[in-house]
């Protein structure tokens, strides 16, 4: 069985990875069974950047395949913010609930027709001696006025997802994962992973 490491602490991801991957025979790892891997600091100005410059750094610490995810969300009336910096707009400690109180400060007063935003997550799998591949996925959706739902997680609650009526945080997991970002970037990375895993990315 081929293994792959998933660079995250993050238990969700971890399995959202590993029900896409051990269908297809794959074993998954995360950071959480390697507690001396050096921490990587993310320095780049887009999602695709971080999550190349993690799954690079990694794979070249460990000579092994490393699957590394970068995501957030952009708010097209905050010129695309918070973007890169999702996890701590609020400050360094990844306070969720600061996070969305910062936003909807930053929201009041725009109309709902304006506040469009999206989810957006880059998936990069590295290789070593491999090129890397980037594929990136999307959620289209509404920035609420308030928090709504007590499911998933970061802005989850104020994300309004138009064909379901419902944020995020209201829907059940199950239906959140056929929809989000991290969904759409895992579907366009199983079309590419024979490929991958064949030696073949420098073909995609």
């Amino acid at each position: 069985m081929k293994e792959v490491i998933i660079a995250t602490k993050n238990a969700g991801k971890a399995r959202e990875f590993q029900a896409l991957l051990e269908k297809k025979g794959v074993k998954v790892k995360t950071l959480l069974d390697f507690p001396d891997c050096p921490d990587v600091e993310e320095t780049g100005s887009t999602f695709a950047e971080n999550a190349r410059l993690k799954a690079e750094t990694i794979a070249s610490y460990f000579q092994r395949t490393v699957i590394a995810d970068d995501s957030g969300l952009s708010i097209d009336a905050l010129d695309g913010r918070p973007g890169v910096y999702s996890a701590r707009y609020a400050g360094e400690e990844k306070d969720d609930q600061a996070n969305i109180a910062k936003v909807l400060k930053e929201m009041e007063g725009i109309p709902f027709a304006k506040r469009t935003a999206r989810f957006h997550c880059a998936l990069a799998v590295a290789v070593p001696n491999e090129r890397t591949v980037v594929v990136e996925g999307t959620c289209a959706g509404y920035i609420t006025d308030a928090p709504r739902g007590e499911n998933g997680f970061g802005y989850d609650p104020i994300f309004y997802v138009p064909q379901k009526e419902k944020t995020m945080a209201e829907l059940p997991k199950e239906e959140k994962n056929k929809i989000s970002h991290r969904a759409d970037a895992l579907t366009k990375l199983e079309k590419q992973w024979e490929k991958i895993m064949n030696g073949e990315s420098k073909n995609i």
